[in-house]
């Protein structure tokens, strides 16, 4: 009889781990099921039992524990022609052919009193990528490990942080490093990017209508120096205290839209997003300068004024010459940006098969004076040291808008990005994408479809398969030329750093994926 109990007080522990075993054998006890000595005998064996093996305990503050993430395993081939003002390498190619591989380990859930919390680690320190490739720390590095070395590829670093609360069924607050809140698309945003700050969501449902909004404060940078030294005294005090104190940087972001319920199989998503910046961070930073865009356009291969990491954000490695300056090279800055953007969908059904319309639609409204600003600080090394004007075509205006058309058939859709698997589901998504140079913001473009640049435009196709309830199979291809051949391709990726002005560009990957 012990034993039968014992066996059902830890099904019904199971079931439900929130009621206390003890309260359980009291109630056994109080029904007259169990004899109060039997009830002791049973919890001297559970002690007994516990202390032989684990006995994982958790606060009593944590209500849940998700363990979650995947590890996906890739071959890539990319390669960007470089356009005509590279002179006697005009035409080259920079590849880049590898194989690479990408872990993310997190564990989220709720706590206590409509709390949240979540928590998640990842390979690879780039913002827009958690990817390292293979035999990458067998060489290159002081001193010389040798090869299949552990020294730069095999770390792991914070990509999610954060605390959440939701006091209602209508409102959802969070601050830390958070996942992407935003609908939107990779058009504008990278979607390996989790911003820092605060996030409050609001929702309801009207009707056939699914209301939503979600304002963002996001830290794009803080600025507080680097040095005590900087701000007590010094011959450089007032340096940092003018240029770079209190110089913070933030980004904005303000969405409001619905989901319209046309129909049992029709739907239609809409929701407009709003950003704005404040502050234009550390002046040793690509963020406080003008943007320019212009990459190695004219410089790098002009024996008379060096500029040999003129790609590089902010311009750094400008040698020589009079009045050249790192921001007349920078590729990040965000200067004059308030960019309104459009994403939306319509579902729909093709005979058994779901199927989504999509596109993106965005503007900068202050576009022409981030071109003119750019101009300006082209200028400043026209013609100096015998350099060519980097805009010979003077201002160009009319540079700043950006669209995204596609559409994705299959049925598991959000499969190509690995949000849901499934056994034996499949998706194909293909899209258009134009992006002129001061459109967006280029330090968030998605660094894999058109290499997070500007003045880019081009398809994009993805197909996936899941072979099993974790395991998931896909191809992605791209590829994109030059819109305007006046401008550079604006913006860095570290996956290929030297192309600049890119004329055309091509992508292809296989993934495969385990999601846990």
């Amino acid at each position: 009889m012990l034993a039968g109990t014992a066996v059902c007080l830890a099904l019904a522990t199971t079931v439900k781990a929130q009621v206390s075993p003890d309260a359980l054998l009291d109630k056994l006890v109080a029904k007259g099921i169990l004899k109060p000595g039997e009830a002791d005998e049973i919890r001297n064996e559970a002690s007994t039992n516990n202390a032989k093996g684990l006995n994982f305990k958790l606060s009593g503050a944590i209500k849940s524990m998700e363990l979650y993430g995947d590890v996906r395993m890739r071959y890539e081939y990319r390669s960007a022609q470089l356009g005509q003002e590279a002179g006697q390498y005009a035409g080259a190619y920079d590849t880049a052919n590898r194989w690479r591989y990408a872990i993310r380990l997190g564990v989220r859930g709720d706590l206590a009193d409509d709390f949240y919390y979540g928590l998640r680690l990842e390979t690879g320190p780039g913002e827009r990528s958690t990817f390292n490739t293979f035999g990458n720390a067998s060489g290159g590095q002081s001193p010389y490990y040798g090869p299949f070395s552990k020294a730069n590829n095999y770390s792991l670093y914070i990509g999610q942080a954060y605390l959440g609360w939701r006091p209602t069924s209508w409102l959802d607050v969070s601050i830390g490093r958070v996942p992407q809140p935003l609908y939107t698309t990779p058009m504008v945003w990278d979607s390996d990017y989790c911003p820092e700050g605060a996030v409050e969501k609001i929702r309801f449902t009207d009707a056939s209508v699914d209301y939503f909004a979600t304002f963002c404060q996001y830290v794009y940078q803080d600025t507080t120096p680097s040095s005590a030294y900087a701000v007590e005294g010094g011959e450089s005090a007032n340096y940092f205290l003018g240029d770079f104190s209190d110089q913070n940087a933030y980004l904005l972001a303000w969405q409001a839209g619905g989901t319209y319920h046309l129909d049992t199989n029709i739907s239609f998503k809409v929701a407009p997003i709003v950003y704005n910046y404040i502050g234009h961070g550390n002046q040793s930073s690509g963020f406080y300068g003008p943007f320019v865009g212009q990459g190695i356009n004219g410089f790098t291969f002009n024996t008379n004024s060096t500029a040999s990491s003129s790609t590089f954000p902010g311009g750094s490695g400008v040698t020589s010459g009079p009045n050249v300056t790192t921001s007349s090279y920078n590729q990040t800055g965000i200067n004059n940006l308030a960019i309104i953007e459009f994403p939306m969908e319509l579902n729909f059904k093709i005979g058994s098969l779901d199927a989504r319309a999509f596109g993106d639609f965005s503007i900068n409204l202050e576009g022409d004076d981030r071109a003119r600003a750019a101009y300006a600080a082209g200028e400043a090394i026209a013609h100096v040291g015998g350099n060519p004007n980097p805009f010979p075509g003077g201002v160009q205006l009319n540079q700043s808008q950006a669209m995204q058309f596609g559409l994705a058939v299959g049925n598991n859709l959000g499969l190509v990005y690995g949000t849901e698997s499934k056994k034996g589901t499949w998706e194909a998504r293909a899209y258009w994408q134009h992006v002129e140079q001061y459109a967006l913001d280029p330090n968030l473009l998605d660094s894999d479809t058109f290499e997070g640049r500007g003045n880019l435009q081009g398809i994009y196709a993805a197909l996936a398969y899941s072979f099993s309830d974790a395991m998931i199979g896909s191809l992605h291809y791209g590829w994109a030329e030059r819109i305007n051949n006046q401008l550079g391709t604006g913006g860095f990726n570290s996956d290929l750093p030297l192309p600049n002005p890119i004329n055309k560009f091509q992508l292809f990957q296989v993934d495969v994926t385990w999601r846990y």
